[in-house]
Parts: C-alpha cells; sequence; structure tokens
C-alpha cells in the first residue's frame, strides 16, 4: 500500500484522470478518494463515460492522462478487492445453469483449467445464495428466474471474494420497485458489515437516496463531486450544464426539468437510453 493510502485509509484514490474518445473528452481532471464504508453515486446523461470510469477502475479501459489505484496499488484486472454488478439484462430462457451455478462462477470461476469444486465451495456457495435472498430459487434454471432473481444471483456472485470495493453498473436497471429495493438493501449491507465502498452509477437517484454519501455528477466533459444537497440543486446543475434545470421534490421524489438530451453516442459501454435523472420526467 503506498504511503498516501495507508495514511489515509482510502480504497480508491483517482488523480488527475483524464479519458478521451476520439477527438472528445469524455472527463478530465478526476480528482476521487473514496473512503471504506463511502457509498457514492455516479449520474450523468448517457455517453457521458460513468461505465467508462468503472471501465478504467476495473483495468479494462486505459486512461489518457492521471492514475487510478485500489488500496494503494495500480489497477489491474481481475483485481479480487472490486466487486463488479452489471446492469440487469435477462438471460435467454433456454439458459440452462442453475442459479448456484451464477453464483459459484464468483467462488472458482478465477481458477485456471476446469473449475473443480474445492472443499467448503458448497458452503460458501449456499451462504451467498442465502445472503442475496436467493436459497429458495437456488436449484432453478436460471431463464426460469425473473430479472430481480437474475440481479440477486450477480450481486452474489460479486460479493463472493468478499470485495472491499463495490463497482455497480446500473443495477437496478428494468428491475420493479420490490426488487429495486431488496437489490439495494443487499448492497448497502455488505457497505456497513464489511466496510465496503460502493461506486453505484445510476440514471435514477431517488431508490439510493437515502443511503449516498455523495454525488460524482459528469456531463459534457465536465463533472461536479458533493453530498446531495451540495449537487442536486437548480443552481448547480445549470452551471453544469450549461442551460437551465430545474430541480424540484414531488413528495419523496426528486424531479429534474430541463436536462438536455443525452451526450453524442461514442460510448458503447456507457449506452443507457435514460439521461441523469430521467431527462426532465420523475427521477
Amino acid at each position: 500500500m503506498s504511503a498516501g493510502a495507508a495514511a489515509s485509509g482510502s480504497l480508491l484514490e483517482i488523480e488527475g484522470a483524464a479519458l478521451r474518445r476520439g477527438d472528445r473528452d469524455l472527463w478530465s481532471g478526476l480528482d476521487l478518494t473514496v473512503d471504506p464504508g463511502e457509498f457514492i453515486a455516479v449520474l450523468g446523461p448517457s455517453g457521458s463515460g460513468k461505465t467508462t470510469l468503472l471501465r478504467a477502475i476495473l483495468g479494462l479501459q486505459p486512461l489518457s492522462a492521471g492514475s487510478i489505484r485500489v488500496a494503494g496499488q495500480p489497477v489491474h484486472r481481475g483485481n479480487p478487492r472490486i466487486g463488479y454488478i452489471p446492469q440487469q439484462r435477462p438471460l435467454p430462457r433456454e439458459t440452462s445453469m442453475r442459479a448456484r451455478d451464477v453464483v459459484a462462477l464468483g467462488v472458482n470461476g478465477t481458477r485456471f483449467g476446469l473449475p473443480f469444486p474445492r472443499r467448503g465451495d458448497r458452503a460458501r456457495v449456499d451462504a451467498l445464495l442465502e445472503g442475496v435472498g436467493a436459497s429458495h430459487f437456488a436449484d432453478r434454471r436460471v431463464g426460469l428466474l425473473s430479472g430481480g432473481e437474475q440481479q440477486r444471483l450477480r450481486v452474489g456472485q460479486a460479493l463472493a471474494d468478499e470485495p472491499t470495493l463495490l463497482l455497480c453498473d446500473e443495477p437496478l436497471s428494468n428491475l420493479d420497485l420490490a426488487n429495486q429495493v431488496g437489490v439495494t438493501e443487499i448492497i448497502d449491507r455488505q457497505r456497513r458489515k464489511r466496510g465496503a465502498a460502493v461506486l453505484f452509477v445510476t440514471h435514477d437517484i431517488n431508490p439510493i437516496l437515502g443511503r449516498v454519501d455523495r454525488i460524482l455528477y459528469i456531463a459534457g466533459g465536465r463533472f461536479v463531486l458533493g453530498t446531495p444537497d451540495e449537487v442536486l440543486q437548480s443552481r448547480v446543475l445549470t452551471d453544469l450544464y450549461g442551460t437551465p434545470v430545474f430541480v424540484l421534490r414531488a413528495g419523496d421524489r426528486l424531479v429534474v426539468v430541463g436536462v438536455p438530451d443525452a451526450e453524442p453516442h461514442h460510448d458503447h459501454d456507457d449506452g443507457s437510453s435514460h439521461g441523469a435523472l430521467g431527462e426532465g420526467g420523475v427521477a
């Protein structure tokens, strides 16, 4: 661990980071330090570079400038300290794997050769299934499960190595409210139980707003970082977008009006059709 990381105890250190695609900066000059147990929401319109940021932390996307360190070490692929929860995409009905097989990939899927089970693997898989509320469908075929059930398995797989940093890429998309709440609670439980830090990419802040410590909002090659109260203001978002944007409250939900259309789409890994906070709708 680097001296800086050891002194601060931070899990993630991003310094002067920039990423350029073609003739366009997705973002530049990004400094972000994330401490154990912090919950950071990452917002922004489609194509702004939210998913690309996660890919850079995973060691899958080189930066144009700057550096990223996880627990004091330079990023690299396959870091067991990092758990990755992808966007919910339904698996084909003909998928023959069982639910427990999906979670087992997180337990033994990184080994070389055939993934022969080791002593204790089944107990570990069973514990993960229980932790994500999937024990009762553990032996069902994945293709026959609902989107929410499949997403619980992806969360269980991501937690297999007991990561200290969880990267969540739109994990609530296409889920109904009950499953949004369930998946969010599982992620937050890991944060509180193990002090894991969470970077949570989303287009809808409302399901997680009560858990968020800070927001990183990226738009038009610029960004703003602060607490939800500091960032989710009409004045701040108007300045970020360079056009009038209004943040309103509708009961216990936020409504953002006037968000421009999505960024020009150059980032195939950041292709949600939703804009930040719902593009002028209820977010």
